[in-house]
């Protein structure tokens, strides 16, 4: 389906798509089908928006988020301090590792700064992306443009290594700002850190998207002829603090967490 998109030209639709696709639209569609149904047969009509209602509610769950999570996409574990020692000395050895860190948004312009800044999802990225390197003692390269249907204005990347600089104290070594999508992120990445040697890459991305974020740096990998490794450094791992009751209640996190897995299912699915 990506492929066809890119074909034709329409990548740009792919956000419109996307927000289709995902609850609650569905959902209400089937409710509105529900209610024209109650000029012929009542009784299914009912049964047809009661569900409608139940999958309205149960798709803003965190319990039900966290448990597609685990059956769709198996997210990968978190590294343990015995693999990041590991690694460390790999890098203190002279072995050509980077921690690379894919982007999740940004704010054309945040008010509060009067420059742009990444969004809640980049800057988690981020700060998990600066830790790894300060305790591996690997560069980073952070990847991300203007996504599509984002608003124009400076690159993510761009704004990520202002961030970095100026309130991490710990400059990015590359920055890949033409990037719109998941896919973009390998292919543009993955051009520049071959031409820097680097042979294997921590990728920093959240749990929920990364089987889809190794898959495409993977595929990116063989592509090239680069023989880039790629180790999963996924964060935003925790599950839900809300006690058992809450967890069946609809939520913002909990509708958040349900498209998330939902969005990530069908770009496996459909090849994004």
């Amino acid at each position: 389906m990506n492929d066809i998109l890119v074909l034709v030209g329409a990548q740009t639709w792919k956000p419109v798509l996307t927000a289709l696709a995902l609850p609650p639209v569905p959902w209400l569609l089937l409710m509105l089908f529900g209610a024209r149904l109650m000029f012929w047969k009542r009784s299914i009509a009912w049964l047809t928006m009661l569900l409608s209602a139940a999958l309205i509610w149960l798709s803003c769950t965190s319990a039900v988020g966290e448990w597609l999570e685990r059956l769709i996409l198996r997210p990968a574990p978190a590294l343990q301090a015995e693999r990041l020692a590991e690694i460390k000395r790999a890098v203190g050895s002279g072995k050509k590792i980077a921690v690379v860190i894919l982007g999740g948004g940004r704010d054309a312009r945040a008010p509060e700064y009067a420059l742009s800044h990444l969004s809640e999802p980049a800057l988690l990225r981020l700060h998990y992306g600066v830790w790894l390197s300060r305790q591996t003692g690997a560069p980073m390269l952070f990847s991300g443009g203007v996504g599509y249907g984002q608003a124009v204005g400076a690159a993510e990347a761009e704004t990520a290594a202002r961030i970095a600089e100026r309130d991490y104290g710990r400059p990015l070594t590359w920055t890949e700002s033409e990037s719109r999508d998941t896919r973009e992120n390998a292919s543009h990445s993955t051009a520049i850190l071959k031409g820097a040697g680097i042979t294997e890459i921590l990728l920093v991305t959240h749990g929920w998207h990364m089987r889809r974020a190794v898959r495409a740096f993977e595929q990116e990998a063989q592509r090239s002829g680069s023989g880039i490794q790629v180790v999963a450094a996924p964060m935003g791992l925790a599950a839900s603090s809300e006690g058992a009751l809450l967890r069946w209640m609809p939520s913002l996190p909990g509708m958040t967490r349900v498209r998330h897995v939902l969005r990530e299912g069908l770009g496996l699915l459909f090849g994004a």
